[in-house]
């Protein structure tokens, strides 16, 4: 069984962003993943402070919890990863995650895992595209595979607006990504 883990980064408890990544991890476990979440507004993470320490010792001289989140990134098979929209970017707590994750660039640790982003917006052109290329860069530097949310929609992935659980065009959006990082984890973990 592949493991998809899913990251909602939004401060928020129970927001928008979750509700779609945990739509994502449902449809993921129905086809049949095991899965996670990590909600980072309720992890304690602090800024890159850039001291190097990483690149000397190949983990972060930090002491929070990236280390935790960072081991539970690398054994994983799949990663969705969402965030809401602030000024046509991800969230701080998302980009703290994104800067302290330099130990794992150093030896590729992410490479060819199988990824998608989710994004929500304040209305259906708010910046979903762009947060979710913020999320797409940051899988590219790490050497991962990203996919869409696939036929029939066939966007850059999970796209909200609003109040996500009656975001039809969200869910659906979503569901097809949890099933599209699921099935390509599988084909390359045991084809």
């Amino acid at each position: 069984m592949v493991k998809i883990i899913g990251i909602v980064g939004s401060p928020k408890k129970d927001s928008n962003t979750s509700y779609l990544v945990e739509t994502a991890l449902k449809s993921a476990k129905s086809a049949g993943a095991d899965t996670d979440i990590i909600d980072l507004g309720s992890v304690n993470i602090e800024p890159c402070v850039a001291c190097d320490i990483c690149k000397a010792m190949g983990e972060c001289g930090i002491e929070d919890d990236i280390k935790e989140i960072l081991e539970i990134m690398m054994e994983s098979d799949g990663m969705i990863i969402g965030s809401p929209v602030y000024f046509g970017s991800v969230t701080s707590q998302l980009k703290i995650l994104i800067d302290r994750s330099r130990p794992l660039r150093g030896s590729f640790r992410l490479k060819n895992k199988v990824c998608g982003a989710i994004a929500v917006g304040g209305s259906r052109n708010g910046g979903q595209e762009s947060t979710i290329s913020v999320i797409h860069d940051f899988l590219l530097i790490h050497d991962a595979i990203i996919v869409g949310d696939g036929a029939p929609m066939a966007h850059y992935g999970g796209t909200g607006v609003g109040d996500t659980k009656i975001d039809e065009i969200g869910i659906e959006t979503s569901q097809n990504l949890g099933k599209r990082v699921t099935e390509l984890a599988m084909r390359l973990n045991y084809d």
